[in-house]
């Protein structure tokens, strides 16, 4: 049974997660605590992790848990189930995608898409920080460490933008972070 859950659940999250990970990370929010894989806090760890680690989040995340779950062929049915949706839309979509380039609705449909998938991204990572600096609503516990540290990456980042052409590189920002996470939160 839980082989099925975690094909369907995943295959969901392929389905219907554009933009890729940032907008997929409340679709699988959602599907994790709804069959309770694993618990809130546990996932914002694995999306910290996973961030700062090769390869998308959603198939870290889907490998993750199917082999918490269901072992060696959890892991391969989570994995493959978040993969093939994105695999048959691009096969479909490149055949298509010569009739559709020359067509306005085309480019205005993926212009609103765009702008919508930003919202996502950018509502995901409020809530994050939300969540991480002062809690959920259910247990608020101001952690004036994370406030600090977001506030103090955050200046990084947006000093930087100024100082260099294209600012701060991504990969040297989450090696910042790690590290200050590190001193600040301890191993």
């Amino acid at each position: 049974m839980i082989l099925l859950e975690l094909l369907l659940g995943f295959l969901w999250i392929g389905c219907f997660s554009f933009g890729g990970a940032y907008g997929a990370i409340p679709l699988i929010r959602e599907l994790v605590l709804s069959y309770g894989w694993i618990e809130e806090e546990k996932l914002s760890y694995m999306i910290a992790v996973s961030e700062s680690t090769p390869g998308p989040i959603m198939v870290n995340l889907a490998t993750y848990i199917g082999s918490t779950k269901a072992g060696v062929p959890g892991a391969i049915i989570a994995t493959a189930a978040v993969i093939l949706p994105a695999f048959l839309i691009v096969i479909v979509l490149m055949t298509l995608l010569k009739k559709l380039i020359g067509n306005g609705v085309f480019h205005a449909t993926l212009g609103a898409l765009k702008d919508c998938v930003t919202g996502i991204v950018l509502a995901t990572g409020a809530y994050m920080i939300l969540i991480n600096c002062i809690g959920s609503v259910n247990s608020v516990s101001v952690d004036y460490s994370a406030i600090i540290m977001t506030a103090a990456l955050g200046a990084v980042y947006f000093v930087s933008k100024k100082m260099i052409k294209n600012g701060i590189s991504p990969i040297i920002l989450i090696c910042i972070a790690g590290i200050a996470g590190v001193f600040v939160f301890g191993w």
